[in-house]
Parts: C-alpha cells; sequence; structure tokens
C-alpha cells in the first residue's frame, strides 16, 4: 500500500490539481479527474473534487497506478527529478523560503545564498526565478535585479506586473539605493573615493578604447561609477569595504575592485589573482579561516520605493556565516 503524502508547509495554500501535476506531470489533466471522482485521490481520507486548497500537515492518498507512474518517469529520465533542468527538491524550496527577508502583495525579497543562480538558463538546474515562482505560484513572479550567482545577499521580486513596471523605473532610474559589504586582496591607497570609469565586454576600458568602442556598436562602453569606503584593515594583506554601486553594470564591483582599486575581492576567481590570494592567506595563517571558494561580496542594504505603498522601505540582510566567522575573528565594522 502506498503510504499518503504530508503537506509540507513550503506548499501550504496551493489547490490540490497544481500540486497533482506538478508531483505526476505525466499523467493527463482528464486522467486526475477521473482519479478524483472515482475516490483513487484522497485528501485527509475523504473524497475530492480537484480544486481543494492543501494546507500544511494534509495527507494526500495517491493511488498506486500515479505512484509508478512517477517512477517509471524518474526511471525514464535517467536518475533523479533534480537532475535535469530547472528541476529542485521540496527541501531545496523549504531553504529558499527561509531566505524571506520581506514578503506582501507586490514583492518578495530574499537574502540570496551564495553559489544560488539568480535566472534559469541552459545548464542551470536551480535558479532563484524559478523556486520563487514555485513558491508563489498564484504571483506572477518578475526579476528587476539581479545579483551575481556568487555573490550572496538581499534581491528583490515584484509580484506582479504593475509592480514590476514601478521597481524596474527605480533601479533603471537610479533612485534605488543598494550598499555592499566586501573584503579585498590588498589594501586601497586612497581610503576612500568613487570610482567613474567605462566597462566594456567584462573589462574596464582606458580613455583611448573609450574613444575607440564608441564607434563599435558590438563594445559599447558602459558607465560605471561606485563609491567606496574602507572600514578596517589587516595592513598589506586584507582590506574590508564599502561599496556603494551608483550604476548597475554587469560584474561591476568585482572590476573595480580588482583593476581600479588593484584589490580583488577574496574569492573572486574570474577577475581576483586567484593564486597570489591563496598564497597570501597560506603565507598569514588566515587560509583556514578565509581558504574556500566563497565570494566575499555581500549586498546587505537595499532602499527603494514600494511599488503598492508608495513610502520608501530599506531592508537590511544577515551576513552569510562564512563571512561573519571571519568579520568577528577580526573584529572589523559593520555600519549602521
Amino acid at each position: 500500500m502506498i503510504q499518503p503524502i504530508k503537506i509540507s508547509p513550503t506548499e501550504d495554500g496551493v489547490r490540490l490539481n497544481r500540486w497533482f501535476l506538478r508531483h505526476y506531470p505525466g499523467i493527463s489533466t482528464g486522467e486526475f479527474h477521473k482519479l478524483c471522482r472515482t475516490g483513487q485521490l484522497r485528501v485527509n481520507a475523504g473524497r475530492c473534487r480537484g480544486n481543494e486548497i492543501l494546507h500544511e500537515g494534509d495527507m494526500v492518498r495517491i493511488p498506486p497506478s500515479a505512484a509508478h507512474s512517477k517512477a517509471g518517469e524518474a526511471h525514464a529520465r535517467g536518475g533523479a527529478a533534480g537532475e535535469s533542468g530547472n528541476r529542485f527538491s521540496l527541501s531545496d524550496l523549504e531553504s529558499l523560503r527561509k531566505c524571506i527577508i520581506r514578503d506582501d502583495p507586490d514583492i518578495v525579497a530574499f537574502n540570496k545564498p551564495a553559489g544560488l543562480a539568480t535566472q534559469g538558463g541552459t545548464g542551470i538546474k536551480k535558479s532563484l526565478d524559478k523556486m520563487a515562482a514555485a513558491l508563489f505560484p498564484y504571483d506572477t513572479i518578475f526579476l528587476v535585479h539581479r545579483l551575481d550567482r556568487e555573490t550572496s545577499g538581499i534581491i528583490v521580486c515584484a509580484k506582479n506586473q504593475k509592480a514590476a513596471q514601478a521597481l524596474a523605473q527605480e533601479f533603471q532610474g537610479k533612485t534605488a539605493s543598494k550598499e555592499y559589504l566586501a573584503l579585498l586582496s590588498g589594501v586601497p591607497s586612497a581610503k576612500s573615493g568613487i570610482i567613474d570609469n567605462f566597462l566594456a565586454k567584462g573589462r574596464v576600458l582606458s580613455e583611448e578604447e573609450v574613444k575607440d568602442a564608441e564607434s563599435d556598436a558590438g563594445a559599447r562602453p558602459r558607465r560605471a561609477i561606485t563609491k567606496y569606503n574602507v572600514l578596517g584593515e589587516l595592513p598589506g594583506l586584507l582590506s574590508w569595504v564599502q561599496f556603494i554601486p551608483l550604476t548597475g553594470r554587469t560584474h561591476q564591483l568585482r572590476l573595480h575592485a580588482s583593476v581600479s582599486l588593484g584589490c580583488p575581492i577574496v574569492g573572486d576567481e574570474l577577475y581576483g589573482r586567484a593564486e597570489s590570494q591563496r598564497d597570501e592567506m597560506r603565507d598569514s595563517g588566515l587560509r583556514s579561516l578565509i581558504g574556500g571558494r566563497h565570494l566575499f561580496l555581500f549586498a546587505r542594504r537595499l532602499s527603494f520605493r514600494h511599488p503598492g505603498t508608495g513610502k520608501i522601505v530599506t531592508l537590511v540582510a544577515e551576513m552569510p556565516d562564512f563571512m561573519q566567522s571571519v568579520v568577528r575573528f577580526l573584529e572589523l565594522e559593520i555600519p549602521k
């Protein structure tokens, strides 16, 4: 006999038909309704119509035919459902649900963990946008800004078209305010300042390159501006920096740290001098504390005008554990 399935907190509020067809995509809608009519599919031992709203703790009895169908689909795919694109487990959704720092009818904000892609694409099995859509099946989730996969911290999604349009204007119009914290390998010569240059194809351009690129539509330079302030340092080795980007270019902070300041973000395998960083960590005895593949860049604070209320909202995220341990050990300052 097939054991009933218990509805998890992540699935609370989902209608039975959506829940069933998500878990058993090989069974048609017509077959699903037949299972309901004949009493083979039950909720809390009772017969169902198919449009019931499920709640945490509800028990759904699945007929053997459906259970065997799901097993056959997994075998045909060559393994677990999570091995194909854009597939994720309930535990994945539950982990993301715990990352929510604000949820209302217009927006949902997450403290994104490092390593989770913001947007799905070729070869990406798990992404925040797809998982958020699964968490909120009755809303339409829109990404209005992005974080690199390696970057942790605040990211906001709109839950309807009107909110998405308002937030897009906020971010494109540069009225939203962001604050990042980063640990850099090395110490900038100037303890504060404004970095103002042009980026194209993952590079900081020289003045001559900017002039040349302006005539090349395929390499159009994009102006990138970042305020920075050194909050603390381990002389000659590390610096703890606050970044406030005034523009939102791809990899802007990583390029400004590595190229403009000459101090790549710790853990940046793309723009950092990875081998040099590892050697420095080993020589200083900090390798065991800071070593690993995490990027020490954290989107800590975000302020914007709420698309529903019109009021300014300021969100602050909790720093990930791998950064907190280093900050505490080095007694670094966290801005208020």
